[in-house]
């Protein structure tokens, strides 16, 4: 599959194959490879130490809280690519190529570690019972100026302010899009270089905030590598044009924070959507969305996995802090967009653009899986005009999600128990030091004072 892919292009003389692996926060780590030598990546031949994948936001291995690195000799693992996720590099060298990997341990089986096993095993739950999850992927961004490597604060591209402030806000202004199009059509290029199913793209609220959609896959899988793929282009794209792209969740404090919004059906063995309510009640659909609102404060801390999601919960935003659903209600946390036919379907608006795609999806697709086979009810509806009484919130709080994560049975169940730990323990930490730091605010609202 590698040579067909080069072939595509004349190779240069400095052309590579990157191979790479999901990190825990959604970052990519790997190796590259000259063409001429990429026989090693097809035949498994390429290592790295396991504890890759346990690596912190920092990059710290943290082996004094897991003993999964240098305490146990941090043993190397096989990383065995996915061909299915061979992909240009657009920005490298003529010829070169990426691959997405899976670590698996000499015996075969995948490392717990690992995000891509991790859904890999949620979807062999679904292929047991027949059916196929179909998802896609609407991912928010911001781009800024480079300027915040020195000032330490990030800032509008300077086409989008006077005198350095915003125009206002940007939501679906074609001019926003106009006055950034030398970059978004790089964006565009390098998708459709590497085959990635990019549909809209569309201005959000924010300051050069943008959101692309993915469209629809009937594997999650590929589902995933397809949202991994574009937050390495909006990275790539940027950096050609002497900008700075984001997924925070929140990078300002007055502005929109950032989504990544899930929509999901599933398909049975003959290939209809089990959602379709035919014009009558939509019974599967209302239990996935029991089963996604009833696992969706345990699972909070995937959805939100860092001390700046947080701060993107805010009341009267559209990020929902309220565990709600709805029909077409983009202020619930589950939305039901359509009911009837092949694009009956769920939409899961609580994740930031911060979120680990494959862990993200693992997550989802597991509270669907839980609402369907218990056959759950999710209770009344929320509709512009009439909130239940008493419904259950997400937490503002880090540490909170870390918590609930580390001792939740659903979680267990969905990742696995050393996955849990790992996990649990690895944000315990980042949440504590967040905790810890005394900040630019501190400062300025209690030094005076006090």
């Amino acid at each position: 599959m590698a040579s067909d892919k080069s072939n595509d292009r004349a190779a240069a003389s400095d052309a590579r194959v990157e191979i790479l692996l999901v990190g825990m926060n959604g970052d990519l780590r790997g190796k590259q490879i000259p063409l001429g030598m990429q026989k090693k990546i097809w035949a498994g031949e390429v290592r790295l130490p396991s504890s890759t994948q346990s690596l912190d936001i920092w990059g710290d291995d943290n082996d004094d809280i897991t003993g999964l690195s240098l305490s146990v000799g941090d043993p190397d693992g096989n990383c065995i690519p996915d061909e299915r996720s061979v992909a240009a590099m657009p920005w490298a060298p003529e010829g070169s190529l990426q691959v997405l990997a899976t670590m698996h341990e000499f015996d075969g089986t995948p490392s717990f570690m690992d995000p891509r096993a991790i859904l890999a095993s949620v979807l062999k739950r679904y292929e047991r019972l027949g059916l196929t999850p179909v998802v896609a992927t609407e991912l928010e961004f911001y781009v800024m100026e480079q300027s915040w490597r020195e000032t330490g604060r990030p800032s509008p591209p300077v086409d989008l302010t006077y005198q350095g402030d915003p125009n206002g806000f940007q939501l679906y202004d074609m001019s926003a899009v106009d006055a950034l199009g030398d970059y978004l059509n790089t964006v565009r290029a390098y998708a459709a270089a590497q085959g990635l199913p990019a549909d809209a793209t569309t201005a959000e609220f924010g300051p050069g905030q943008f959101e692309i959609n993915l469209l629809h896959r009937p594997d999650a899988l590929a589902a995933a590598d397809d949202c991994i793929y574009l937050k390495r282009i909006i990275e790539q794209a940027a950096r050609k044009h002497g900008l700075k792209s984001t997924c925070m969740a929140k990078p300002y404090s007055d502005h929109a924070g950032s989504g990544l919004h899930v929509h999901a059906s599933v398909l049975d063995a003959a290939g209809r959507n089990i959602f379709d309510a035919k014009g009558g009640e939509p019974t599967k659909l209302k239990s996935v969305c029991a089963g996604m609102l009833q696992s969706m404060r345990d699972a909070q801390l995937v959805f939100a996995p860092f001390a700046n999601s947080y701060r993107r919960f805010q009341p009267g935003s559209f990020a929902p802090v309220d565990l709600t659903w709805g029909y077409g209600h983009r202020g619930t946390a589950v939305r039901i967009p359509d009911i009837n036919g092949p694009a009956a379907r769920i939409e899961h608006r609580v994740a930031g653009a911060d979120a680990n795609p494959y862990l993200l999806l693992a997550a989802i697709l597991g509270g669907m899986l839980l609402g369907l086979e218990n056959e759950l009810d999710p209770g009344e509806e929320t509709t512009p005009s009439h909130v239940p009484d008493n419904v259950p919130k997400l937490t503002h709080d880090f540490l909170t999600a870390v918590e609930a994560f580390r001792h939740s049975p659903f979680i267990a169940d969905i990742f696995g128990e050393r996955y849990q730990q790992l996990y649990g323990d690895t944000k315990r930490k980042e949440a504590i030091t967040y905790l810890r730091t005394v900040s630019d605010f501190d400062y300025r609202t209690y030094l005076p004072r006090l």
